[in-house]
């Protein structure tokens, strides 16, 4: 099984020792995304459904430059600095995963990168 490491300029670059996603002949397992604009403009300062919606466009570019997408995640992990947004992430969220959503796990961890509001990671297959 060949491993392949994806990158886009169509997402934010990775900031530090990772890769946006790996991939194998199946599977692509993307890093988390937070709310920064492809040019790398932080959306921290932004309200919680603004972020995320940055970050599921980040996560979507991602999956597509492995040759994937939303429709195709099996599952999502949605990392929360405060889970009392989890209505509000859910919302926007739900815009972008109709018909039969992914797997998910919702957390609420102490600090998230850069003082963003939330970060999602997905595992998807390739299409």
């Amino acid at each position: 099984m060949a491993e392949e490491t994806i990158e886009t300029d169509d997402a934010p670059p990775a900031a530090a020792d990772y890769s946006q996603a790996t991939a194998t002949d199946d599977l692509v397992f993307t890093a988390g995304q937070v709310a920064l604009t492809p040019e790398g403009k932080s959306l921290a300062d932004e309200p919680v459904d603004v972020q995320t919606e940055q970050v599921l466009e980040n996560l979507a570019a991602v999956l597509s430059a492995a040759g994937a997408d939303l429709g195709s995640a099996l599952k999502t992990t949605v990392y929360l600095a405060d889970i009392d947004d989890y209505g509000t992430v859910n919302d926007v969220y739900g815009d972008h995963f109709d018909g039969n959503p992914p797997a998910r796990s919702a957390v609420e961890v102490g600090n998230l990168p850069l003082g963003m509001a939330v970060e999602i990671e997905a595992v998807a297959t390739r299409a």
